[in-house]
This record gives structure tokens, C-alpha cells and sequence, in this order.
């Protein structure tokens, strides 16, 4: 068969169900066999960028492979941005690119560029096939090295003359890579020292990852928390992976985290890290960060092991099956649940006086609309069940603080490259993957901006998504950092044109409403959730208002800007 053909078999091997795309001459071939394949879905996107920010939703939010086919190109490194932000929070996607034939490569052809080259740093591998008899063992391997281990983006580059040669369709069942294994199973040796640590604890903390989603590791998580009564707390990606109105829940840390959640981090004596690499926004000043703790670090990546963090129990393993061991260990150690109730009475009334002190809050003042009263508005009416896709910015981090999240998968946000425009396309991925979910995109309006077009995909998909736009005439989150730090100089953070969201909504062929006034968010938001079709709420809030507490950059965690 053609090496086109090939690739659409391939894709339907691996179980592929959807594809975000968006063709052109280099591609075409693969796109004619996608023509006559109507069980594969393909999602026509209006930019490259939306496509891999679509398959990246669709992966968070399924843990399925998400799959991008685009030409060779702008079309190419249209994707870059959203390679990256799947890069950096370890998502897998398979980016399919068109590229010039073979015998032009190199020549600066029409549309030809070094896309492999362009994207090593930023892809878990890559590929440039050169063979056709190459073809269906690469295409293999690109899911196989996307799926497992710490979990990320491959791309594979395809010249129109391989897609266009004929070959030996010979598709392996399993795939073995000589230098790459990951380790799956951790070391009894060291589980066993990391009960050690707990058994002998007085102020121990969980800490949760976006690893712990990846693995599928929320239940282990949970009952480790709940058998051991230990405080939680989650990174930005880790949220999700425990439930956010759980009482032993602390919600997230770092620079934008709860009070009570960077104190107990600061405070305890053993900190067990789960699925995290430490990022500078979670620990702040690095010399200061849980200064007593010993540190139990349990990732399936060994370069994430004592990279930023001096780990005293690193646990290379699949996060799953080191929690199960871990439980396995607690089990056979005999103590029961009052046990460690008892034990660590003294360690959760501290907490709770830091929470009396110091609660998540904000101020109600004349008649600005308060963001944090929207998220949490919002969350009482959708009772933590809705998968929430946000953009990049103040929107994220009052997201993060106010809505509590109830399952793993439901939190949809770029976390290490924060990318202003993820959360829309991501969302249409989500709600492609969730079709029988409420999928909700909770934006800036700036962030919003960035690939508004997309609003012809979702309408096109006829996806009911919900988009609430926290609407300050600013670069919110730039806007905050030079109110606090450079003497209120705001230097271009002000829009002076802003587009009128409502009719923009509905020049697209969706509902589009507006507020500004406290007493209109609660009817609002209940006339959006009970509407079957695309909406955007446009929400005019507060300008100036801050997200806080805030850590300032290279200052310790305890050392927060509160309200």
C-alpha cells in the first residue's frame, strides 16, 4: 500500500479516534486517504496552534493520545507553540507533518522547513522518515515512546514522496527500543525507607503532581492521604488528582498558593513528593523550601530526581505502582486509622489555626464584579463536576484557588510554558474526548484573543462549550506584577480596542451575553449552563483586582503578599 495509506492504518491500529488538522499540499495525500476513511473523525481547525492545543485537551482530559496532522511549512511550525506547552507539562500527542519530497530537502523548496530540527528540544523524539519500509515501525514507535514512561510529544515528519511510494504494510504488535526503557516498578528498598520516614513522622505533607493524573493514581493517592490522615496539597497540574473539597485538602502551593498550604510545606519534617519536578513556582527560593523536611520523591523520570530539590528517598517508578506498594507496606505495618489520627493531632490543629488566620478570601466593594466570586459561584452550581479548560494568567490562578475540583482529568491548563490562548482550542479537545460533559473554557480577555478563531471549529462541531471571559481591560496578570513591582508604570497592559464579545459570539453563530453588576452572575451563569449550544459570557470585573496570597519571584514561600 502507499505510505499514505499506511499511516491512516497505522492510525487506526493504535486506536485513534479523532484527528485535529488542518491540510495543504504536502499532507494532501494522507488527507485523500482520510477522505475515504469515515471512521477516523477529523476536526477542522482555523490554525495550526488550535490543533495541537485541541489534541493536548483531548489527552489531559482522556488519557488517550492526542493527534495532530498538519503540512510542512508555516503549517509545520504553526504547532511549535503548542509542541512546547505539551512538552513541558509531559501530555502525549503525535504531530504529523507533510514535508517537501526527499529529493528536496535541503534546497530551500516552496514550504520546506527543518521542522525535526526546529522541534528536538521541545519533543520527547522525532522523527524524519526516509524509508518507506521505515514507515509503519516509526509510526509505532512515535505512540509507543508518546504513551509511556514520563509522557510527552513526538513528531514525525513524512515527505510527499514517502507518502506517496507503495510498500509492505508490515505493522509490528509490540515495539522494543534498545535505549529507552522505562522503569515501571520501584525499589522495595526504598518504599520500605519511605515508610520509615512516615512511621517516624510528626508533621509529614503529601504533595501531588500532575504525574499522579498521568499515571492514573488518584485512588492510591487518596487512600494513602486518608489511611495515613495526611495534609495534601497539589502543584497547578496536580490539582484534580485529590479532591479539592476533601477536609484533608490544603489546595494548591507556591507562588500562588494557599497560605496554610505553603506553611505546612515550610513546616513539616517529611514531605512526600508525588509525580512533581519541583518547578521555581512551586518552591520559591529553593534554599528555603521545606528547610527541615526529609524528601521522598517518587517520579517515573530520573532527570526530574534531584534536579532543583535535594531528595533524601528518590523512588524512580511509575507513580501508581510505588503507591501501591507504599499501601502494601502501611497495610502490613499494623496501624490502624485512630493511629495515625492520634499521631499527628498536634501537626493538623497547627493547620487549621493557619487556615482560621489566613483563609482563602476577598473583598466585596461597591459594584464591581469580584473574579473570585465567579469562580466560586460557579463552582456551587456545577457542583465540581465540570471538566474546566482555562487560559493563562489571573483567570488560571483564581481558577486554581476557587474552584475546587472533584476528579482527576477535570482541571485543563498549560502549567510550565504558560501559553495564553491554550484554553480555549484545549477545551474543544476535551469536549470532543468528554462529548457528555459540561467542558467549560474560563478566560482572560487577553488570553482569549490569541485563537478566537477557533470559535468557527467549536460552532462548525456544534460543541456546547461554555466560555466565560473575566473581562478587565488588561493584561491582567502583567498589569499586577508592575502595580507591585514596577510603581504602577503600566506599560502596554492597557487595551484601548476591545472586541464586542457578544456580537463577535454571534457573527460566529453562538450565544453571546454580557454582566456588570454582582447581582447578575448567579441568574447568568445559570442561564449559560442550562444553554445547549456554544456560549461566551462576557463578565466585566473588577480592573485592578490581584490574585493572592503571591509569593514574589526568588523569595522564599512563606514569604506571601496577602490580601
Amino acid at each position: 500500500m502507499t505510505g499514505a495509506k499506511m499511516v491512516i492504518e497505522a492510525l487506526k491500529r493504535e486506536g485513534v479516534e479523532v484527528l485535529f488538522g488542518y491540510p495543504g499540499g504536502a499532507i494532501l495525500d494522507i488527507y485523500d486517504e482520510l477522505y475515504k476513511t469515515p471512521d477516523l473523525k477529523h476536526v477542522l481547525v482555523r490554525h495550526e496552534q488550535g490543533a495541537t492545543h485541541a489534541a493536548d485537551g483531548y489527552a489531559r482530559s482522556t488519557g488517550k493520545v492526542g493527534v495532530v496532522l498538519v503540512t510542512s511549512g508555516p503549517g509545520a511550525t504553526n504547532t511549535v507553540t503548542g509542541i512546547a506547552t505539551a512538552y513541558m507539562d509531559s501530555i502525549p500527542i503525535v504531530v504529523l507533518t507533510g514535508q517537501v519530497p526527499t529529493r528536496l530537502i535541503g534546497n530551500d523548496a516552496f514550504q520546506e522547513v527543518d521542522i525535526t530540527g526546529i522541534t528536538r528540544p521541545i519533543t520527547k523524539h522525532n522523527f524524519l522518515v526516509k524509508r518507506i519500509e521505515d514507515l509503519p515501525t516509526i509510526i509505532k514507535a512515535a505512540f509507543y515512546i508518546a504513551k509511556t514512561g514520563r509522557p510527552g510529544p513526538v513528531l514525525v515528519d513524512i515527505p510527499k514522496d514517502i507518502q506517496q511510494a507503495k510498500g509492505e504494510f508490515n505493522y509490528p504488535e509490540e515495539i522494543k527500543l534498545r535505549s529507552y526503557n522505562p522503569v515501571y516498578e520501584p525499589h522495595i528498598k526504598q518504599i520500605e525507607r519511605a515508610y520509615q520516614l512516615l512511621e517516624n513522622a510528626e508533621r509529614p505533607v503529601l504533595m501531588l503532581g500532575g504525574g499522579v493524573i498521568s499515571a492514573n493514581a488518584s485512588e492510591e493517592a487518596r487512600k494513602l492521604a486518608e489511611k495515613l490522615k495526611l495534609p495534601v496539597v497539589m502543584t497547578l497540574m496536580g490539582l484534580s488528582a485529590f479532591p479539592g473539597d476533601h477536609e484533608q485538602s490544603l489546595g494548591m502551593l507556591g507562588m500562588h498558593g494557599t497560605y496554610y498550604a505553603n506553611m505546612a510545606v515550610a513546616n513539616c519534617d517529611v514531605l512526600l513528593a508525588v509525580g512533581v519536578r519541583f518547578d521555581d513556582r512551586v518552591t520559591g527560593k529553593v534554599d528555603a523550601f521545606a528547610p527541615g523536611a526529609k524528601i521522598i520523591h517518587i517520579d517515573i523520570d530520573p532527570s526530574s530526581i534531584q534536579k532543583s530539590v535535594k531528595v533524601d528517598v528518590p523512588i524512580v517508578a511509575d507513580c501508581k505502582r510505588a503507591l501501591k506498594r507504599l499501601l502494601e507496606f502501611v497495610k502490613q505495618g499494623g496501624k490502624d486509622k485512630k493511629y495515625w489520627e492520634e499521631r499527628f493531632t498536634d501537626w493538623w490543629e497547627q493547620i487549621n489555626i493557619w487556615k482560621r488566620r489566613y483563609p482563602l478570601t476577598y473583598k466585596q466593594e461597591g459594584d464591581y464584579i469580584k473574579p473570585q466570586f465567579v469562580i466560586e459561584k460557579l463552582w456551587e452550581l456545577t457542583k465540581g463536576e465540570a471538566i474546566i479548560a482555562t487560559e493563562v494568567g489571573q483567570n488560571q490562578m483564581w481558577t486554581a484557588l476557587f474552584y475546587k475540583f472533584k476528579h482527576p482529568r477535570s482541571l485543563i491548563t498549560s502549567g510550565g510554558l504558560g501559553t495564553m490562548g491554550f484554553g480555549f482550542p484545549a477545551a474543544i479537545g476535551a469536549q470532543i474526548g468528554n462529548p457528555d460533559k459540561l467542558v467549560i473554557n474560563i478566560a482572560g480577555d487577553g488570553s482569549i484573543q490569541m485563537n478566537i478563531q477557533e470559535l468557527a471549529t467549536a460552532v462548525e462541531q456544534r460543541l456546547p462549550i461554555k466560555i466565560i471571559i473575566l473581562n478587565n481591560g488588561f493584561l491582567g496578570m502583567v498589569r499586577q506584577w508592575q502595580e507591585l513591582f514596577y510603581g504602577k508604570r503600566y506599560s502596554a497592559v492597557k487595551f484601548q480596542v476591545i472586541p464586542d464579545f457578544v456580537k463577535l459570539a454571534e457573527a460566529y453563530g453562538a450565544v453571546g451575553m454580557r454582566i456588570t453588576r454582582p447581582e447578575e452572575v448567579e441568574p447568568a451563569l445559570k442561564k449559560v449552563l442550562q444553554t445547549n449550544s456554544l456560549v461566551i459570557l462576557d463578565i466585566h470585573i473588577a480592573p485592578e483586582e490581584g490574585v493572592f496570597p503571591m509569593v514574589p519571584a526568588g523569595k522564599a514561600t512563606t514569604e506571601m503578599i496577602l490580601l
